[in-house]
């Protein structure tokens, strides 16, 4: 915990940095509220310009709890603890659990499996929810993985049930929703200029009070305590997933990371070492960078041309840089590894 807690204060002084100190203006456009949150088991940050602010992000830390009561695999009362303790039993959910569970089929289906949220077992036998950390014996992780299929999960409106033996969590989804529904209550409070760090997401709201692009700076996965490059955005997301983010060291001197391969049931090492994900729904982005970092090189591809509005960054295993050509005047290489525009035709 005080790794990430480290690094969240990094991110949020990084972050800081790049946005510029606040006009002293009295003007509504420049009256800033910023928040700290804790939720989700990441450190939050809430920035809003506006003199609605105050009263927008009091509603968006009430939604943030909201979501995190519903969403979180092991709170008891939790829409996902009652799916994984039912039995196989049919379980109501609420509206947005049904959404997200519908989500997460749809880019299952979609990425042929590279994201799939009844790997949790899996997730856990490796210690990534209790900090238990180990190297699981391959029978155990086989007997695991043949619980793990997505396609198992049957939703109608807002009744699921899955298998006895399998489980789901909603990690891969949970933060870039999150995003997209603060958004839309600072929208509800006619801000139009705003700003959120939830973990590794990013996601802006317009942009800065001075009429000038958002900065966001994007974490170096070979150095974890420094920026990589930095891109401009408004109105998008910018959420990143990568082999540096949660991880141990294994008793063989291995690393290995939280994003989990459902293929074999280890931490996906299929190329990338890190995945960013530039666009103007902050769910899609979150499910992508996952999907995409365990489809890796030989599969992101497929995936990115059905996003044509959306923009990418990977960080490849050989320390290449690549990055697709939407951003090409809003990205800035601030790092020693050499960057290219990517052709995916």
């Amino acid at each position: 915990m005080s790794l990430r807690k480290n690094l969240f204060f990094t991110v949020i002084a990084a972050v800081s940095m790049l946005y510029g100190c606040t006009n002293n203006s009295k003007s509504d456009k420049n009256i800033s509220v910023t928040r700290d949150v804790f939720a989700m088991d990441t450190y939050m940050n809430l920035k809003a310009y506006g003199k609605n602010g105050e009263s927008a992000i009091d509603e968006a830390e009430k939604r943030i709890y909201e979501l995190e009561n519903e969403l979180s695999a092991t709170l008891q009362t939790s829409d996902i603890w009652k799916i994984n303790h039912a039995c196989g039993a049919e379980t109501a959910i609420n509206d947005d659990t049904a959404l997200l569970i519908a989500k997460a089929l749809d880019i299952g289906e979609s990425t042929h499996g590279a994201l799939d949220i009844t790997i949790f077992p899996v997730l856990k036998e490796w210690g990534f929810t209790t900090g238990k950390y180990h190297i699981p014996n391959n029978s155990k992780i086989d007997s695991l993985l043949e619980n793990v299929d997505y396609s198992k999960i049957k939703l109608v409106e807002n009744n699921v049930s899955i298998p006895e033996s399998s489980e789901i969590d909603l990690g891969a989804l949970a933060k870039g929703y999150t995003g997209d529904e603060i958004m839309k209550i600072f929208r509800s409070y006619n801000i139009d200029s705003a700003i959120v760090s939830l973990g590794g997401n990013v996601q802006a709201l317009g942009s800065k009070p001075d009429g000038s692009s958002w900065k966001v700076a994007v974490r170096d996965p070979y150095s974890p305590e420094m920026d990589m490059c930095v891109v401009e955005v408004n109105n998008k997301a910018v959420i990143t997933s990568g082999n540096y983010e949660r991880l141990f060291t294994g008793d063989d001197g291995s690393r290995y990371w939280h994003i989990i391969d459902p293929a074999d049931g280890y931490p996906a090492d299929n190329g990338f070492v890190s995945v960013t994900v530039i666009g103007e729904n902050g769910l899609n982005c979150d499910c992508l960078s996952t999907a995409i970092f365990v489809a890796g090189l030989g599969g992101y591809k497929d995936i990115i041309k059905d996003y044509p509005s959306y923009d990418f960054v990977f960080v490849t295993d050989d320390k290449k840089i690549l990055y697709t050509s939407g951003i090409t005047d809003k990205f800035q290489n601030i790092s020693s590894m050499t960057a290219e525009v990517i052709n995916i035709d």
